[in-house]
């Protein structure tokens, strides 16, 4: 009966001690627990706050690369505009200077078409006053003449020509014939060859005068004339 009452009081002893022990053990193990997580809290936040610097960090760089890039294509960009205009600026220029080449070419060919004009016409003008002059005489007109006819690819001879003046007129260029069939019809025969003014004025070879007195207009149409209807004045041996 005592065994079993201290087997009791020992037993109850043994519980109120667990108790405490547990009731320690327990506390201890909170406190760790507690002790334990606050670290591990602070921890992780100091790691976050920690890493939120590194992000910024690189997002800057990020945007320092964008704008590097921006930046380069913008150059890029500029000096190809640049090249550009510069191509343009020598495109006109070139462009320019091949039309102030063409007018100029322009201006020197008609300054060249012109210098040699001028020197045709001094060149006729030397030829004309280098040529010939005849005599005011019967030789000196029958020359002229033929020289006339020449041009004018007219036949006739320096002969026949002097033989038929001196049969019409005796080598007088004012002779007038007032009394033939041409005087009694108000149309007589004039000059060196006798001439009709009709037939004259027909046959009247330009580059003399149209006076059927001179005596170089009135045998170049005399021969003109003889030329058409004879062959040439040769083949005349009377009056025609």
């Amino acid at each position: 009966m005592p065994k079993n009452i201290f087997s009791r009081v020992q037993s109850r002893s043994l519980t109120r001690h667990h108790k405490i022990a547990m009731a320690g053990v327990a506390t201890l193990g909170a406190a760790a627990i507690g002790f334990s997580a606050v670290p591990s809290g602070a921890s992780t936040k100091t790691t976050t706050e920690a890493a939120q610097p590194a992000a910024v960090a690189y997002s800057n760089q990020q945007i320092k690369d964008v704008k590097a890039s921006v930046t380069d294509q913008m150059a890029g960009a500029s000096l190809k505009a640049e090249q550009i205009a510069a191509k343009k600026k020598a495109d006109a220029a070139a462009a320019a200077k091949k039309k102030a080449a063409a007018e100029a070419a322009k201006k020197k060919a008609e300054a060249a078409r012109q210098a040699k004009e001028a020197a045709s016409r001094a060149a006729k003008r030397a030829e004309a006053k280098k040529a010939v002059s005849y005599p005011n005489n019967l030789d000196g007109w029958i020359r002229e003449s033929l020289a006339i006819l020449k041009k004018h690819d007219i036949p006739a001879s320096y002969d026949g020509i002097h033989r038929n003046i001196m049969r019409e007129s005796s080598g007088d260029p004012k002779a007038i014939n007032n009394w033939d069939i041409n005087a009694i019809n108000g149309i007589p025969s004039k000059g060196l060859l006798q001439v009709i003014p009709p037939t004259f004025k027909h046959w009247h070879v330009p580059g003399t005068s149209w006076d059927i007195y001179d005596p170089v207009a009135n045998i170049t149409a005399a021969c003109n004339y003889a030329a058409d209807k004879y062959g040439s004045m040769d083949n005349v041996d009377s009056a025609y």
